[in-house]
């Protein structure tokens, strides 16, 4: 069964976005459409990163998002600078689209209304560390499940519910570590270096919104729940794309090769002669026009560059060459040039500038939300452009608890239960 939620549109176009962003830029506003997951209701006990994007995401896509936090909330409340007006801006940057309730699982009664809540809901994400949940009387096989047979249950983990390293937390720089991707990141005679974003998390979490959309499409076919394991170290191997499969078919350890690639030569940061410039050239049609816009037809025409096979092989020689001749342009011009010849080269943006970006606008990718306390935020948009049930911001990220008395009376707790809950927030 699917469960009709209730939502609640603030001021504004499309349910909570303004017609321009803080700054004054117009946005195109989207049609008032229930997204493609309007309907389906998720209780969220996750925290920090990887789980409060999955949800944020499904959030997007119009699942009604119960946030559950604990009485002093999600830890990521606290994680700054940068702040707004008291408010965290990492918390604000993976949380909207979401109503928070708090509930205190020390105590009996707030487990009590955890199974309550389930037996109305379509799906539980939580990223406690294996075993948590259970200790708690709140197990997906021995309560929840005989609770809501049709429950999906998506437990986010470390490194998942089995083996060896089960019982340890997850933290993304120690996956990216554990996990091999810091080995293959960083320039070849530096030290290993962590990605610049917590990628381990964001791929995770990415992961998660994937696998509870499929087990809600099993369960339209079927009726039937099922229990989802999913884990950040088995996320980063996932990641780890065409390094883990050069190991894994020749045996041969991958090294850094910094803003490099290992298998593809032009394809790497380049200084020109006003600022860094990134150079793609993903095959040898793309190399020779390279040479062509810089003039260089000798470089394509060299026997030991004209493969992309002789080109790795020889890469010493060829990068300095190509080097020196690049740093003869301002990078504007390379862009220019490299747009007229088919030749993918860009600037290194730095934020500013990738938000004042025209694509960024053009494809409504800073949204403006209207926040209970701080007013109008903006908010990176959404990235999945559905023809038919666009996804939409309808809320803003939560303030703590925001909307406890508003769900638990949806769910049907009198205002007595409602009340003793609320006290118990302080036997934390």
């Amino acid at each position: 069964m699917i469960y009709q939620t209730r939502y609640h549109e603030f001021d504004g176009v499309n349910k909570g976005m303004s017609k321009s962003d803080s700054r004054g830029q117009e946005r195109t506003p989207q049609p008032q459409v229930a997204g493609p997951l309007a309907g389906f209701v998720i209780l969220d006990l996750t925290r920090v990163l990887a789980g409060p994007y999955a949800t944020m995401q499904l959030g997007d896509l119009g699942a009604d998002i119960i946030k559950v936090e604990p009485p002093k909330g999600d830890d990521s409340r606290y994680w700054g600078p940068p702040w707004l007006e008291g408010e965290s801006a990492f918390y604000l940057g993976v949380n909207r689209n979401k109503r928070s309730i708090v509930l205190n699982f020390k105590t009996p009664a707030a487990r009590e209304a955890l199974r309550r809540l389930v037996t109305r809901c379509d799906v539980v994400v939580e990223n406690y560390k294996a075993g948590t949940m259970e200790r708690w009387g709140l197990g997906y096989e021995e309560v929840l499940r005989p609770l809501n047979p049709a429950l999906v249950y998506c437990s986010l983990t470390g490194f998942g519910r089995n083996g060896p390293s089960s019982h340890l937390p997850g933290y993304d720089p120690i996956i990216e570590a554990m996990g091999g991707l810091m080995s293959v990141t960083g320039d070849a005679d530096g030290p290993p270096m962590r990605v610049g974003v917590a990628m381990v998390d964001i791929v995770a979490g990415c992961q998660l919104a994937f696998a509870v959309s499929a087990a809600l499409v099993h369960r339209l076919r079927t009726g039937e729940g099922q229990r989802v394991d999913l884990s950040l170290f088995e996320s980063n191997l996932s990641a780890l794309a065409n390094q883990a499969s050069a190991y894994l078919t020749t045996g041969v350890v991958p090294g850094r090769h910094g803003n490099a690639h290992p298998a593809i030569v032009p394809y790497q940061v380049f200084r020109a002669r006003d600022e860094w410039v990134m150079v793609c050239a993903g095959n040898d049609g793309q190399y020779r026009r390279l040479c062509e816009l810089l003039g260089s037809s000798e470089l394509a025409a060299d026997e030991r560059f004209s493969t992309n096979r002789g080109r790795v092989e020889n890469r010493e020689k060829l990068e300095p060459l190509l080097g020196e001749i690049l740093e003869r342009f301002d990078a504007e011009e390379l862009v220019r040039l490299g747009e007229a010849l088919g030749v993918p080269i860009a600037t290194i943006n730095t934020l500013d500038r990738v938000f004042a970006h025209p694509q960024v606008v053009a494809r409504d990718m800073v949204l403006t939300v209207d926040h209970p306390s701080l007013g109008p935020i903006d908010q990176v948009g959404i990235p999945t452009k559905f023809s038919l049930t666009p996804g939409q911001v309808r809320m803003p990220p939560p303030l703590h608890g925001e909307h406890t008395v508003e769900v638990l009376t949806d769910f049907g707790f009198s205002e007595v239960e409602i009340a003793a809950l609320r006290e118990d927030h302080h036997d934390s």
